[in-house]
């Protein structure tokens, strides 16, 4: 397994402190404050420990309060707000220095067969004919400005191959559309679970992203100041995390110094997997306003 994968199974194995109270850590990797997805993963890992295996999660809504620090671990406490017979609901919050960082809840259901559509996939280039990130890196990281070549040279858990790669070497105004397979770098294990939670932390990257390529800025660029402020996922049909998926992407707004983006996510044979919105924040820093 290679090792980024295996530092991301690490990191989303939280500590049992307490009855409902666990600890997770961060990856020192020199980030001034926690990857959101990471938060998301965690937290679910949370929320799961304390639900009947029989139940997976179908839907979740999260806000980012505060950002986190990566040299200290979150604690996460879980609400049980309910059981129910199909349904069960929790609650859970991450805490440093005693301040409130994230809130999160979650519904999980127990499987049931039901009527059944969904949207259909985009249709688009299958990964296998796409450039690899190692060639993608050779092209276009060469030439890259220092802040994105250290993003794209760190080994990382989740594999990118975008659709298009336009609006990482170009200024120009893109309609607000992106779409990227992904997929975990190493074998994941059979557990669902580990594959929600996974998918969980993957559906943060290049989310938001999006909301500024209708107006030629990038989350790089050193006078924006760009954060997640809320999330929600749905989670629709089974899939793993490390087998290919598509991230199709588009943003519908901006406005008020936020960005709101949407995503589906289907599998590789088109079933649409899940379903993902968020806003966030995309400010221009105040000396160029």
């Amino acid at each position: 397994m290679p090792n980024a994968v295996q530092s991301l199974l690490d990191i989303l194995d939280l500590e049992p402190l307490e009855h409902n109270l666990y600890r997770g850590r961060s990856p020192q990797s020199g980030w001034q404050r926690v990857f959101g997805g990471q938060v998301i993963g965690q937290a679910l890992v949370a929320a799961t420990r304390t639900v009947d295996a029989d139940r997976r999660v179908h839907s979740l809504h999260a806000y980012f309060m505060r950002p986190g620090d990566p040299t200290v671990p979150i604690v996460y406490e879980v609400d049980r707000i309910r059981d129910g017979k199909s349904f069960a609901t929790r609650r859970v919050v991450a805490i440093q220095h005693g301040h409130a960082i994230y809130s999160m809840s979650a519904s999980f259901q127990v499987r049931e067969e039901g009527l059944d559509h969904q949207l259909a996939m985009p249709d688009v280039p299958h990964p296998d004919r796409l450039m690899s990130e190692e060639q993608m890196k050779a092209m276009v990281m060469a030439s890259a400005p220092k802040p994105i070549r250290a993003y794209w040279e760190r080994e990382r858990p989740i594999e990118f191959r975008p659709v298009s790669l336009k609006h990482y070497v170009s200024r120009e105004q893109l309609d607000a559309v992106q779409r990227v397979w992904f997929r975990a770098t190493g074998p994941l294990p059979d557990d669902p679970a580990i594959h929600a939670c996974v998918l969980a932390y993957a559906s943060d990257m290049t989310l938001l992203d999006t909301s500024l390529f209708a107006h030629g800025r990038s989350v790089f660029d050193r006078d924006m100041q760009v954060a997640s402020l809320d999330h929600a996922m749905w989670f629709h049909r089974p899939f793993r995390a490390d087998e290919w998926l598509l991230y199709d992407q588009d943003s519908p707004n901006a406005s008020g110094a936020r960005g709101f983006t949407r995503g589906s996510i289907f599998a590789a044979d088109g079933r649409l997997v899940a379903s993902v919105a968020q806003e966030g924040l995309v400010r221009l820093r105040p000396a160029t306003a």
